[in-house]
């Protein structure tokens, strides 16, 4: 294996000279640098990181903690999908770490990726209290952003879209269309998330003067299976709905598939709406009604935020995305509304 010496005397100069070219400290014409860096070629020498690593005091690298249950589904394959590009685009490397299952193993996964010394990390919690994250970036020196949760304390080290009024806006948009008897398949409901849009629909029937039924309230699990369960529980019971929101484009699939196989049809009978305007929303049949999370712009947020902090910067404001419902083919206006 090659070795720094051998690489200084191929490009005749000091060992001292090859190490500040790798690290980037101190004056190096660039005459020097360029026959360093042929050297370095020509013998096929890799620099130990860790060494580096520890002389630099950066990694170049960005950590990512998401728990499991999430890496199923459609959202999660997009959100890891952007990170991973504006984190290459930054000239950085993306280290995904798993939350497993509770709030233990979250920060286990945090304090992997601070034990690998990366350079900033973000966080996308599920288990984690807004106390505990807030702890937690007290705590450390290294940038550490919270995506898709409000904090309390580090307002300017969380990027979040509100769940709870994406959902409002939902089902206001189904009753200002005449709709009265909307249907609600939750989300887990260990999850902030799925609480959150649960609550804005709550929250939209009571502010216009609808009555919340827990009748037709199903409890899903994001899947398309539990969003065709959550009809079928939903028409078990006996009642009658004309609108359905689903708090994901998955279970609206599913829920869809189902309300079709007993013979109801969308959106004639029943207008359905999911959540996170995912890519194949548009070219279902019919084309499914969306709330579009702006997942893209959240993570550009986030990294851009890193990478300022990282060079020294400091934000004082909080960023809030908000939701848009994107109106297509599965959802129409009520055909007798009530006066």
């Amino acid at each position: 294996m090659t070795t720094m010496l051998e690489v200084a005397k191929r490009a005749g100069v000091s060992k001292a000279t090859v190490s500040r070219v790798l690290t980037g400290n101190g004056y190096v014409s660039q005459e020097t640098k360029d026959r360093v860096f042929q050297a370095i070629e020509e013998s096929g020498y890799r620099p130990n990181l860790l060494a580096r690593n520890l002389a630099t005091k950066k990694t170049q690298t960005l950590g990512l903690v998401v728990t499991n249950t999430l890496y199923h589904g459609v959202y999660f394959s997009e959100l890891l999908f952007h990170a991973a590009r504006m984190t290459e685009d930054s000239g950085r490397q993306l280290i995904l770490a798993d939350g497993k299952h509770s709030a233990e193993e979250e920060r286990q996964a945090i304090q992997y990726l601070l034990d690998l010394r990366c350079d900033a990390i973000i966080i996308y919690p599920r288990f984690l209290s807004v106390d505990e994250m807030d702890e937690i970036i007290d705590s450390h020196s290294q940038p550490i952003m919270v995506l898709n949760r409000r904090l309390r304390k580090n307002s300017s080290h969380c990027i979040y879209s509100d769940q709870k009024a994406s959902s409002f806006m939902a089902v206001s948009t189904l009753l200002a269309q005449g709709h009265r008897d909307i249907a609600f398949i939750t989300g887990s409901l260990d999850s902030p998330t799925g609480i959150e849009r649960l609550s804005g629909y709550k929250d939209a029937l009571s502010q216009h003067g609808v009555n919340v039924r827990n009748e037709l309230i199903a409890e899903g699990k994001w899947t398309p299976a539990s969003g065709a369960a959550g009809v079928s529980t939903l028409l078990s019971r006996g009642v009658d709905f004309t609108a359905l929101v689903a708090s994901n484009d998955d279970m609206a699939i599913g829920a869809i598939k189902q309300l079709h196989a007993c013979e109801i049809k969308v959106p004639e009978d029943v207008s359905v709406i999911g959540f996170d305007d995912i890519a194949l929303a548009p070219y279902i049949v019919p084309a499914l009604s969306s709330v579009r999370i702006p997942v893209t712009e959240m993570i550009k947020e986030t990294i851009n935020r890193l990478i300022f902090m990282l060079d020294g910067g400091e934000f004082k404001y909080q960023q809030i995305f908000a939701g848009e419902l994107m109106q297509r083919e599965s959802m129409t206006p009520h055909p007798n509304p009530l006066p």
